[in-house]
């Protein structure tokens, strides 16, 4: 199947502590609302365009999405740093010009590493 007819629409991460995570991603400026499906677990969505992200709880058995790496084209590639930092993120990579455009890795409080680049 030719992959010009593929968009990715959905991604779901886990994390250990969902207001942390809660707060990580608002400071990035996604409205996160409280959801469930029938009588699974809640977690939190956020829809944009057609794409969902999701962050469900990490129970102890589950096991950790933190080797994924999630990206996110953002209007200020230093200011979403700064709020993520603020909001409990770690750098991993410092905003730099690249090939690609302004970017940077910061990593969230489980681990994810959230990849900035500027629209």
């Amino acid at each position: 199947m030719p992959a010009s007819g593929i968009t990715c629409n959905l991604l779901v991460i886990r994390a250990r502590d969902m207001s942390r995570a809660h707060e990580f991603y608002k400071a990035l400026g996604m409205d996160l609302v409280q959801h469930s499906h029938g009588t699974g677990p809640m977690h939190l969505a956020s829809e944009v365009e057609g794409q969902v992200f999701e962050i469900y709880p990490l129970s102890d058995n589950d096991i950790p999405t933190s080797s994924a790496r999630i990206g996110f084209c953002v209007p200020s590639v230093d200011e979403a740093c700064d709020a993520l930092v603020s909001a409990g993120g770690r750098i991993v990579s410092a905003p730099k010009d690249s090939q690609w455009g302004r970017r940077a890795v910061v990593a969230d409080p489980d681990g994810h590493r959230v990849e900035l680049t500027a629209r």
